[in-house]
């Protein structure tokens, strides 16, 4: 029962770093990549598609990034979501390539970033200490039924206390990875 609840609370905290490690690759560094831009949701005919299945994404160059779409009708649908999105990148289109130059960031975006990778870092680690209470709570229930002993129930709950502090470590590096990145000029 205990190795039930354990099982489960570790699958969710896992997606809960893989959310954030997703969340933060989405934000803009000083270095191009496709992870900017290929969720972008572009409506086209009428359906917000993401952008990867729309275009070929590529970084031939460390500050650029080259969208070639499948189908040359969607160019100018691509250029006016990159426009409208927030990513604050303004579209070369050449009729068959949109380009997007990444410009360095500056001090003041640098902060800005900081502040939102620290906000996501927090509320994953809010995330992971749910997924903890949780737990502790099922397990508490199975004491107070009689399906497990006192001792049991402590243990259940270090192992619970184990696992949500090996996850706030993985949230915290993956946070701090991001800072460093955001740093580097």
């Amino acid at each position: 029962m205990i190795k039930d609840v354990l099982k489960d609370a570790e699958a969710r905290m896992k997606s809960a770093v893989a959310v954030l490690e997703e969340d933060l690759m989405g934000l803009r560094t000083g270095r191009a990549s496709t992870a900017l831009v290929e969720k972008l949701p572009v409506e086209y005919y009428g359906t917000p598609t993401p952008l990867y299945q729309l275009a070929t994404i590529s970084v031939p160059e460390p500050q650029l990034i080259a969208i070639r779409p499948f189908d040359r009708s969607s160019l100018k649908v691509i250029e006016k979501a990159i426009q409208a999105s927030d990513l604050g990148l303004t579209p070369n289109n050449d009729g068959q390539i949109i380009r997007l130059n990444i410009p360095a960031l500056t001090q003041e975006r640098r902060n800005e970033l900081q502040k939102i990778v620290s906000r996501r870092v927090e509320e994953a680690r809010v995330a992971v200490r749910n997924i903890r209470r949780a737990a502790i709570d099922d397990i508490r229930e199975f004491e107070r039924e009689k399906l497990i002993s006192e001792d049991e129930s402590k243990r259940g709950q270090e192992d619970i206390q184990k696992l949500t502090d090996k996850y706030i470590e993985l949230i915290d590096a993956a946070g701090r990875r991001k800072e460093q990145e955001i740093l580097e000029v």
